[in-house]
């Protein structure tokens, strides 16, 4: 069943010409099988325009699809090609409160789950690098520990990890590109984020 939220995104990028959504969003068009192929998370997600639907053929890029991103995860994606642009990064790591209209990072259940990564990997840099590596992602140089990841491949996200000590807990933040309000409105940028943090506590949930 596709919810009024996705079935509305569907329809917006069944509008729109596929080279241009190519372009803009840095993803493949397949003409023959009316396919985009999307880079996520260091795996490839297929957009079937023909069928409506969100696969991967990878065990990890089933992960993405089948158990974290549910019908608001795949409006995310398909959000992602809607607005898109075609312009490079900034360079520049902001904290997505301090986006505009950013405050909704900072108010109920818009509150991003970073204390869950702290509280899991806190004591484990190791566990966390290898975690975001198995999804595609590099190590940085902020904090005790940190990785950069693509959920998208114009809107990367940076998870910043501190270990605690005998005086502070552990603590992550994470942090966008701010050009990335160019790519995304503000909701999917909150969605954005959210799929970043399931992708990184799955094997929590296990």
């Amino acid at each position: 069943m596709i919810l009024s939220g996705e079935k509305q995104a569907w329809d917006l990028l069944a509008e729109l010409d596929p080279e241009d959504v190519q372009t803009r969003a840095n993803v493949i068009f397949n003409q023959e099988h009316s396919t985009y192929r999307l880079p996520c998370f260091g795996q490839d997600i297929y957009i079937s325009m023909a069928n409506r639907n969100v696969f991967s053929n990878s065990n990890l890029g089933k992960i993405i699809v089948n158990e974290q991103i549910k019908h608001t995860r795949v409006t995310t994606i398909l959000r992602y090609l809607i607005h898109a642009e075609d312009i490079p990064l900034s360079e520049k790591l902001v904290k997505p409160s301090n986006l505009p209209g950013g405050e909704i990072f900072l108010r109920g259940t818009h509150v991003l789950p970073l204390d869950k990564i702290a509280e899991h990997f806190g004591n484990n840099p190791e566990a966390f690098l290898s975690r975001g590596r198995k999804f595609g992602g590099t190590q940085l140089n902020y904090g005790d520990i940190s990785i950069e990841l693509f959920p998208f491949p114009r809107v990367p996200i940076v998870l910043i990890l501190w270990s605690g000590d005998e005086e502070f807990p552990p603590r992550s933040s994470l942090l966008f590109d701010s050009n990335c309000l160019s790519h995304l409105p503000t909701d999917v940028i909150w969605s954005t984020a959210m799929m970043s943090v399931g992708i990184m506590l799955f094997d929590a949930k296990e």
